[in-house]
C-alpha cells in the first residue's frame, strides 16, 4: 500500500522548506534588534523544526507497530506546541510592526509543515525502497 511521493511533491516540500527557513533567516539577518533577539528566534525556528520532525517520526512509528514511549510522544507534542507558544509571544512582545510579525510568523509555520512534509517523504521513499528489495 505504500506509495512513493512523486517527484513534484519531494521538490515542493523541499522548496517550502528552503523558502520559509531562509526567508525567516533573511528577515533575522536584517532586522535592527538586538543579537539576543536574533538568537533568540533563531533558536525557537531550529526547536520548531527538530520538534515538529520528532513529532512526524513519533506518530508515523506509532503507526506502523514501531514502539515509542508515551513520554517521548508527548515530550515531542509537547515541544512543538511550546515552540509555536514561545514564537507567539515573543512576537506579540517584540517592538515590530504587525507586517514583519506576520512575516515571521508564517515563514515559521511554512518551515513547520514543510519539515513535517520532507521527513513524511524520506520515511515513505525509504519504506518502498526497502519493500522493494525484500524478497
Amino acid at each position: 500500500m505504500n506509495q512513493q511521493p512523486s517527484s513534484a511533491f519531494i521538490a515542493a516540500s523541499w522548496a517550502a522548506l528552503l523558502i520559509g527557513a531562509i526567508a525567516y533567516n533573511v528577515g533575522l539577518w536584517n532586522a535592527t534588534m538586538a543579537l539576543n533577539e536574533k538568537g533568540y528566534y533563531f533558536t525557537i525556528l531550529m526547536y520548531g523544526l527538530f520538534s515538529a520532525i520528532s513529532v512526524q517520526k513519533s506518530v508515523r512509528d506509532r503507526q506502523e507497530g514501531i514502539p515509542v514511549t508515551n513520554l517521548y510522544y508527548g515530550l515531542s507534542w509537547v515541544s512543538t506546541l511550546l515552540a509555536i507558544l514561545l514564537l507567539i509571544v515573543g512576537l506579540w512582545n517584540a517592538t515590530l510592526t504587525a507586517s514583519e510579525k506576520g512575516f515571521y510568523g508564517m515563514s515559521f509555520m511554512l518551515s513547520l509543515f514543510a519539515a513535517i512534509a520532507v521527513q513524511k517523504n524520506t520515511r515513505d521513499a525509504q519504506t518502498v525502497t526497502k519493500a522493494a528489495n525484500q524478497p
